[in-house]
């Protein structure tokens, strides 16, 4: 059965959340504070966690860090009151897949679970390797080599290569990219892409600079290069 992990506070919130997920089929767990949701995260190995950023002990920025810190790749949904621009590029930029905020509809968070939980699970079923120039990426297991040795990609840039790789040679506009990758439209800024790239350039480009492989098209958006 599929374990969903809430990490949130609000008592009345995490049981109603927990209920309804339950109703869906998953099985439910909650923590109420980071402390005890990094713990359990470890623990319990979940397929999803759905985090608030507002918690006592450990922040939700905090315990999103160190689980990539660990190379956990396991898919995080924010679930927050904090609505700002710079709260959802940090928590994308630490490694988030999904950013809601509250108040929330329910058929929304729950579709944006099953969305989650769906890439995750297409990423297992990708096995071939793929290669170019000094880069070789393992999909199925979201293992990235440069020369050889290993990178840790966060799995926003993973998905963010991948999304590049299927369409390797065609240029790919900023917003298909946050439709395929996030999940969102227009309402998100472009400026998260950007910052993904960047990323990306700089674990994997010889010179992040003067990229070979992620290249920019202007006012288009990027295109993978395997030449």
């Amino acid at each position: 059965m599929t374990k969903i992990l809430i990490v949130e506070d609000n008592e009345d919130l995490a049981r109603g959340l927990a209920n309804n997920l339950e109703i869906e089929g998953f099985a439910t767990e909650v923590a109420p504070d980071g402390t005890t949701g990094l713990a359990r995260a470890r623990e319990l190995d979940p397929d999803l966690i759905i985090l608030d950023l507002m918690l006592p002990g450990m922040d939700g920025y905090r315990v999103l860090s160190a689980l990539r810190d660990e190379g956990d790749t396991v898919p995080v949904l924010i679930l927050t009151a904090r609505t700002t621009e710079h709260d959802k590029v940090r928590g994308f930029r630490d490694g988030c897949d999904d950013y809601v905020t509250k108040p929330f509809g329910l058929l929304e968070l729950m579709g944006r679970v099953q969305a989650l939980l769906r890439r995750s699970a297409k990423g297992e079923k990708e096995s071939a390797k793929f290669r170019f120039g000094d880069i070789e990426i393992v999909p199925g297991t979201h293992d990235v080599f440069v020369n050889g040795r290993p990178v840790l990609l966060r799995p926003k840039e993973f998905e963010l290569l991948m999304a590049l790789v299927r369409r390797r040679g065609t240029v790919v506009a900023r917003l298909d990219l946050l439709r395929e990758v996030w999940g969102y439209g227009s309402d998100v800024v472009s400026r998260t892409v950007d910052t993904h790239v960047g990323e990306l350039r700089r674990k994997l480009e010889t010179n992040p600079a003067r990229p070979r492989h992620i290249l920019t098209v202007r006012k288009s958006g990027y295109r993978l290069s395997v030449d």
